[in-house]
C-alpha cells in the first residue's frame, strides 16, 4: 500500500503510522499497543482501531477516562478523515488520502488529492479538515518532497518552501521564516496545494520539519490549552 494512500494515525512530532488493516489496532500507555501513547491518563489498552468493509471502527476498550472524537465521549465511531481521537492529553488525528483513476477522490463534500503523474511532478492539494498542516509537513518530510506549499486557511494564508523534505523558507502577511512557518502549523479550515516545480527560495529556516512541530507544541501548551489530569489505570 502506498504511504499516500495509506489511512495514518499522526501524533506529533512522532512519525505517522500506518494503519494496514492487518487487524485491530490498540492505542493505550502498554508498551504492548501498536501505538503506545505517552500520556498519564491513558489506560494501559485505551481503544483499538478495528478495520472492515466500510472503513475503521474505533472502540473504547472500557478505559477509565474515556475516549474522545471531535470533543465528544465515544464508545464506537466509524472514523472519517480529520477526525481528532483525544485520549487523555495525547490527541491523534486520523487521515486517508486516496487516488483514483482521476488523482481525485470524494470525501463527503471535500475532495483531496495526489495526481497521477510522474513522482516528480506530483501535485499534491485537499482540505485542511481532513489533512491539518502538520500531517501535511510530516507527509512531505517523509517523502523528502521539494517544491512549495501553499496554505489559504480562515486563519492564515502563506507559502513554505521545501528542499528535499526540509522547510527552507516561509512567508505569510506579516512574516517570514521560522515565526512564518509557526504561523502556518495552526492554519486550519481551509484548502492547501503544493507544487513540486516551483523554485526554491534562499533558505531562512534552519529546523527540521519535527522541530518546528515540537516548538508548535510547546507554544500551543504555554497558551494554557492543556488538559487538566484524570484518573489513570
Amino acid at each position: 500500500m502506498s504511504f499516500l494512500t495509506a489511512p495514518l494515525l499522526f501524533l506529533p512530532p512522532e512519525p505517522p503510522v500506518e494503519l494496514n488493516g492487518a487487524g485491530p489496532f490498540v492505542l493505550g500507555r502498554s508498551r504492548s499497543c501498536d501505538l503506545r501513547l505517552p500520556s498519564g491518563d491513558a489506560s494501559r489498552r485505551h481503544a483499538e482501531i478495528v478495520p472492515g468493509e466500510d472503513g475503521f471502527l474505533l472502540r473504547d476498550l472500557a478505559s477509565t477516562n474515556g475516549t474522545f472524537v471531535n470533543g465528544a465521549r465515544v464508545s464506537e465511531h466509524r472514523l472519517r478523515p480529520g477526525d481528532r481521537i483525544q485520549i487523555g492529553s495525547s490527541t491523534i488525528t486520523f487521515c486517508q488520502v486516496g487516488a483514483g483513476a482521476d488523482g481525485e477522490v470524494e470525501r463527503g463534500e471535500a475532495k483531496t488529492s495526489l495526481s497521477e503523474r510522474p513522482a516528480w511532478s506530483d501535485v499534491f492539494r485537499g482540505d485542511l479538515a481532513e489533512i491539518p498542516p502538520f500531517a501535511v509537513l510530516q507527509i512531505l518530510e517523509l517523502g523528502r518532497k521539494t517544491g512549495l506549499l501553499s496554505l489559504d486557511s480562515d486563519r492564515e494564508v502563506g507559502r513554505l518552501w521545501f528542499e528535499g523534505g526540509e522547510p527552507v523558507h516561509a512567508e505569510t502577511k506579516h512574516q517570514v521564516g521560522f515565526d512564518a512557518a509557526l504561523a502556518l502549523v495552526h492554519a486550519d479550515q481551509g484548502r492547501f496545494t503544493f507544487d513540486p516545480q516551483a523554485g526554491i527560495p534562499e533558505r531562512t529556516i534552519k529546523a527540521s520539519v519535527t522541530e518546528l512541530l515540537l516548538e508548535a507544541s510547546r507554544l500551543l501548551d504555554e497558551s494554557g490549552s492543556g488538559d487538566v489530569g484524570r484518573v489513570v489505570d
